[in-house]
């Protein structure tokens, strides 16, 4: 594309605009031509038009010009985006990397000496904390009785050991469908795991996880087609089970125990983080295990702790007030 004239941005620039506007504007298409010279997607191109758009008309709205744009106005107009307009935060973070782009290209046209982006931090929302399942849910889940047909009780001893290895040891469903046979020491009971950027390290596996693994292995040695290396083999298809399958053997696994809690493959892996340092404390040996390379993503666990003594604090003290107003 050697010029800014894609169909969408045509239609943006057929808008009928005032003078205050259309001088606003100019400068905007000066750097949307020079970002589609650099062969810049029609997809980002009318994405930052629409984000300066706003702006524009906030400016205009102010009787400003891009030069009189500063931090306060800036931060006036996000909240006007984030609290009236409703937009979503991801969509106003897209148009603030627009604004701080376009003000960069305009002090290097010596257009502008300031960028009122520069130093502004948009409030993150705070992070959702993980959902958890509290232990005696997870022995309905693991402790239930096997299946009365043959057919489903091999498989049960199959399921029945992915998921003691995911609460026992912690495992991403990606890393445990990519377990092959000889990464698993029953003897030493530990895994050899395979994590994100191919980052390999060692958890151990619980009593619990080892018996169902050994019970499971007999039944796997007689599916396994073309002698696959795979831990954890489809039985139909004699490879390699996929993640899908494990989320689904895992609703059915639920169902059947009774359990009406939308359990999934991570939530095991959630489990595991927020009982081992609830009874351990220990956040830098929970990090090794659950392969985190920044502790900060270790540390949400933390708050899922606090969170339920301050439910259980709630709902036992007389004078408690972190869940009702205090009364004067």
């Amino acid at each position: 594309m050697s010029r800014m004239d894609s169909h969408t941005y045509k239609q943006a620039q057929s808008i009928e605009l005032d003078e205050p506007l259309r001088e606003l504007l100019s400068p905007v298409h000066r750097w949307l031509n020079t970002l589609a010279v650099r062969n810049h997607s029609v997809h980002t191109l009318t994405a930052y038009f629409a984000g300066l758009n706003q702006l524009a008309l906030f400016l205009r709205g102010k009787k400003l010009t891009w030069t009189r744009c500063d931090k306060r106005q800036l931060a006036q107009h996000i909240s006007q985006r984030l609290d009236e307009d409703k937009l979503a935060l991801a969509s106003v973070q897209q148009e603030l990397s627009a604004i701080r782009h376009f003000y960069g290209w305009m002090i290097e046209e010596d257009l502008a000496r300031i960028n009122p982006t520069t130093g502004y931090q948009l409030k993150r929302s705070p992070r959702p904390l993980p959902s958890i399942a509290d232990v005696d849910l997870l022995t309905q889940l693991l402790d239930q009785e096997r299946p009365d047909t043959p057919e489903q009780a091999r498989l049960w001893l199959r399921d029945k050991a992915m998921f003691e290895l995911l609460y026992s040891s912690g495992l991403r469903v990606g890393e445990l469908v990519a377990l092959d046979v000889t990464d698993v020491d029953l003897s030493d009971l530990r895994v050899r795991v395979t994590g994100k950027g191919n980052k390999t390290r060692i958890v151990p596996i619980g009593a619990k996880a080892a018996a169902a693994i050994n019970r499971y292995l007999p039944h796997r040695n007689l599916w396994v087609e073309h002698q696959d290396s795979a831990l954890f083999i489809s039985e139909k298809l004699g490879t390699r089970l996929s993640t899908r399958a494990v989320q689904q053997r895992l609703k059915v696994a639920a169902t059947r125990a009774g359990i009406a809690q939308n359990l999934y493959p991570h939530l095991l892996r959630h489990c595991f983080a927020s009982h081992m340092l609830s009874g351990s404390g220990d956040l830098r040996a929970v990090q090794e295990m659950l392969g985190h390379s920044d502790i900060s993503t270790t540390q949400i666990y933390t708050h899922v702790d606090f969170a339920k003594l301050t439910q259980v604090y709630d709902r036992a003290h007389p004078r408690a007030t972190h869940s009702q107003n205090e009364k004067d």
